[in-house]
């Protein structure tokens, strides 16, 4: 008898299962720079694909090219049947906190938000700047000047948090170091402006900076290559951009946006999503640094291990890194 009410339980589970991935309609809009952006954005499309890839589960997708069509694209993917939402990127929180509340019945998730309130809401939010000091390290052990450089994309909170961290990873190697910081703009065109970013690179460079890390989404690009065109290192952001320019990208800070999209998706599928903020750093795998084919030769057994032991005492809570939104502030 046992053996038989198992059996219906489990049959139960499938069925239940299966009309669940049967009615799943997900949907992601992506924002400014669209998903082939080789950063932000296509971290996310990275997550978005694995997830089709395992399910056979298409997913509707927009690409946002200016900032109005944020909320209409939300809702016309709710009013298209979409059972969860995804949104790529802080600016769409007030888009999403309204549409949400339009439809409560529909599912949504956004990343790099952890400010909203809505019971049909899941919220991911990164501990960028432990990622920061971990790649920070990377460049003072890289640096043969004692000058590395720093280029964010639009001049914001989030990118401050970056910034700091990175500093403070270079100020634990090289107390002495100097970091020259950029902003590209204050505007959402900050994210796109590949000849922009290589301006400000080659001024930094042009300072005595030999490394030079981005966090400017698009941007970025033009980070890279004026740093592989002058003959030094760039860090890559978010997406491993290792492979932009092999041999003159020291390392990239991994931020797992693919992490969150993909676990959202598949969530829904299986029936276990839930509301609320998810927070990851690197005790979470959220956050940490690329090591392959393309930048082996830059990284050295001392980096290596100067890396590893920051890392651990990060996750243990021996090192605490500084966090730009606890006060709004970078004391190094």
């Amino acid at each position: 008898m046992m053996r038989i009410k198992t059996i219906i339980a489990a049959a139960a589970i499938a069925v239940t299962s299966t009309a669940v991935s049967a009615d799943m309609k997900p949907a992601v809009i992506y924002d400014m720079g669209g998903k082939f952006d080789k950063s932000f954005n296509e971290g996310v499309y990275n997550g978005v694909k694995k997830f089709t890839d395992e399910t056979g589960i298409e997913v509707m997708e927009f690409e946002v090219t200016n900032e109005t069509q944020r909320e209409q694209a939300m809702r016309r993917m709710a009013e298209r049947g979409a059972t969860v939402v995804l949104g790529v990127g802080f600016a769409q929180a007030d888009a999403i906190s309204k549409v949400a509340a339009e439809f409560p019945d529909t599912k949504f998730s956004i990343i790099d938000v952890s400010w909203l309130d809505a019971p049909n809401l899941r919220q991911y939010a990164f501990k960028e700047h432990e990622g920061s000091y971990i790649v920070g390290i990377a460049a003072a052990k890289a640096s043969k000047t004692g000058k590395v450089g720093f280029v964010g994309g639009m001049d914001i909170g989030l990118i401050r948090r970056f910034a700091c961290g990175y500093v403070g990873g270079v100020k634990s190697v090289n107390a002495n170091a100097e970091v020259y910081q950029n902003m590209t703009g204050t505007t959402p065109a900050a994210w796109n402006d590949p000849a922009k970013g290589a301006e400000l690179t080659q001024s930094q460079i042009d300072r005595g900076a030999d490394v030079v890390y981005h966090a400017a989404g698009g941007t970025g690009a033009g980070v890279i290559q004026a740093a592989a065109d002058a003959g030094k290192l760039a860090i890559g952001v978010d997406s491993n951009q290792n492979g932009m320019a092999p041999g003159s990208v020291l390392t990239s800070m991994l931020k797992r946006v693919d992490v969150a999209a993909y676990e959202t998706f598949m969530d829904v599928k299986n029936g276990n999503f839930s509301a609320g903020v998810h927070v990851l750093g690197l005790a979470e795998g959220g956050v940490d640094w690329a090591l392959d084919e393309n930048n082996a030769s830059l990284v050295t057994a001392d980096m290596k291990d100067a890396i590893a032991s920051a890392r651990a005492d990060i996750v243990s809570g021996k090192v605490k890194v500084h966090d730009y939104f606890s006060d709004e502030s970078c004391p190094y």
